[in-house]
């Protein structure tokens, strides 16, 4: 007989095992149903409801765990005393395998859950802005956008790669960091140099 602490452990771990499933279908397809996810998992649809009643109340909280974790990355770069371009080299260094894992969000914005998914990323959309902001200031980020739709442009071409269908031996996180420096207006060579880190 299970005590409380080991069923609730189970359903803790049920739980986890259906987030990750409902990334994995929503992944291939974002417009995945709650039987698909179900299989994924290798569970009923009735565990899935069980958990999340319905498809929204399961897209919420992949959101709130993606903008969480984003959230959690960006304020410990935020926190050091870097240079602009550096900071933004460091976040999406930390960011790179939370891209990969949570690009689907970026359909998803576009699609029936845009306004609360955007509305959850508020604080990091916010945060970019600052730091991006703060590399117009100090003349090494190009002032050819306004810092909240440039850091914005920027941060979505990270995802842009990592939903990219080559294989990561061809493109990753170097040239998705790269990408980014090069919307952010930072030239092409210092852009690499920052990104292999010598720089």
């Amino acid at each position: 007989m299970q005590t409380g602490s080991a069923r609730a452990g189970a359903a803790d771990d049920t739980r986890r095992r259906i987030l990750d499933g409902a990334l994995e279908a929503l992944g291939r397809d974002p417009d995945a149903g709650m039987g698909e996810i179900a299989s994924a998992v290798g569970v009923v649809r009735r565990t899935v409801y069980g958990y999340f009643p319905t498809r929204a109340d399961l897209v919420r909280t992949l959101a709130r765990q993606a903008v969480d974790e984003i959230a959690a990355v960006l304020s410990e770069i935020n926190a050091s005393a870097g240079s602009p371009e550096r900071v933004w080299v460091d976040f999406l260094a930390r960011l790179w395998p939370l891209a990969h894992r949570y690009r689907v969000l970026v359909a998803l914005r576009r699609g029936e859950y845009g306004h609360e998914i955007h509305a959850l990323l508020e604080p990091v959309d916010q945060s970019l802005a600052d730091l991006v902001q703060r590399g117009q200031d100090a003349e090494v980020f190009g002032r050819h956008l306004p810092a909240p739709v440039l850091s914005q442009i920027a941060f979505s071409a990270v995802f842009a790669v990592a939903d990219s269908s080559l294989p990561d031996a061809l493109i990753g996180a170097d040239a998705a960091t790269v990408t980014s420096l090069l919307v952010l207006g930072v030239p092409d060579a210092r852009a690499r140099a920052l990104a292999e880190g010598h720089a």
